[in-house]
Parts: C-alpha cells; structure tokens; sequence
C-alpha cells in the first residue's frame, strides 16, 4: 500500500536547514499492522505525515497506492488521501459544534455525496464503532473514549485502505485505551493496514511489526 525508498525530509527553518528524516526506506503492506516508535524529535510525525500523504519527501521516492506523490498538485494529493488513507489523531481533532453524525460524514463531503447517502454512510460507520445511539451528541457532550471513536468512524467511512493512528490512545485512561486498540485491531482483521505511531511500548507490542526510529534513521 504504501512503499518509501530512501526517503528525505528537510526544513528550511530561518535559513537553516535542518534534516527530520535521513534516508528511511520501509513497505506497508496491505492488512499490515505497523508501530512506529521512537523518542521525541526521531521523525515519527514527519514520517506519519509522508505516509499520510499529508507532505513529500525532499528527496528519495516514496509511493501511495501505487501512486508517486512526487509531482502530484495540492488537490491530487488531497484526492489521493481521501480516497486511501484513513486518520485517528491523539486530539481527536472533532469540530466541537457539529454532531457526531455530522462530523463523520465531513469526508464525504469532499467527495461531492449527496447529504442523505452520507448521512446513511456516517450512521452506519458509528454503528459499527459501537456510537450509533450517540449520532446527534457533540464532543462536549462525550466521554474521551467516545470522541475517539467518532474520529476512527470518520476515518472509516471512506473505507480507506490504511488507517494512520498518531498517539491513538494517548488522552485516555488504561481501559478506555485499552478498547480502542481493539477496535482498531479488529478493523486491521477486517482488512486494513494499521499504522500506530506511540510512545508507549506496550501498545507497540501488540503489533504484527515494531520500527524503531531515532535521528530521523530507522535503526531496529
């Protein structure tokens, strides 16, 4: 799905260049479930961002779906990542005045649905989440957990073919957490690629493969 080939990734930051990531090279395979860990500043939300087709690459090669996002313009590339990547953020990232409803069926918007089928699509996706007696709460009327969930049912419900989890776990409580892996879990059973970038160990041991990254390199 997703296929990095000495990957580069440099600012100019006041004139200074300053290098995130150093030639990384790595596969995301169809169905794989992937953690990225690392200390803070080793280049993992710079690699999630190229993953996520959210940057490019100053140099190397880096494919998405087959795609080479090297010469792709601004509305490619957000072509390319509704159509194929799936995001959950540690923040949630849930606009606070619209309904969980609502809020799932944004990326559908972007593909010019008409409102009912995306309505359906996003009542069905927080069926699927467990969320489907909560589509007309907004986040302020949620627990943590729930507004996570409504942020994986919005990354669902363009049926994306892999799923990028940036700290996914990382504003909950164990057990809270601990249900969220699940449901992410089990959507990687469905089919998805999964990918986890964390800090906590723990949750990178329960993936099929663990990358290590420090200094912008992946070292393990």
């Amino acid at each position: 799905m997703i296929e990095a080939v000495d990957v580069t990734r440099t600012y100019d930051l006041e004139g200074v260049s300053v290098p995130a990531l150093r030639g990384v090279s790595l596969n995301i395979a169809a169905g794989d479930y992937v953690a990225i860990i690392g200390p803070s500043g080793s280049g993992k939300s710079t690699l999630m961002h190229l993953l996520g087709a959210l940057d490019r690459p100053s140099a190397g090669k880096l494919l998405i779906d087959g795609q080479d996002v090297s010469d792709k313009t601004a509305p490619e590339m957000a072509k390319l990542r509704n159509e194929t990547i799936g995001f959950v953020f540690q923040a949630f990232h849930l606009l606070p005045r619209t309904t969980a409803l609502d809020n799932v069926a944004l990326p559908l918007v972007y593909r010019g649905i008409a409102t009912r089928e995306r309505r359906a699509k996003a009542q069905q996706t927080l069926e699927r989440v467990g969320l489907g007696h909560r589509t007309g709460h907004r986040p302020n009327q949620m627990s943590g957990g729930e507004q996570q969930r409504v942020a994986i049912a919005r990354a669902l419900v363009t049926e994306p073919k892999v799923l990028l989890a940036d700290e996914p776990t990382g504003n909950l409580d164990t057990k809270t957490g601990q249900a969220v892996l699940e449901l992410l879990e089990e959507l990687n059973r469905d089919g998805v690629a999964l990918v986890i970038v964390t800090h906590d160990l723990e949750v990178a041991s329960r993936a099929t493969r663990k990358i290590t990254m420090r200094d912008g390199e992946i070292v393990a």
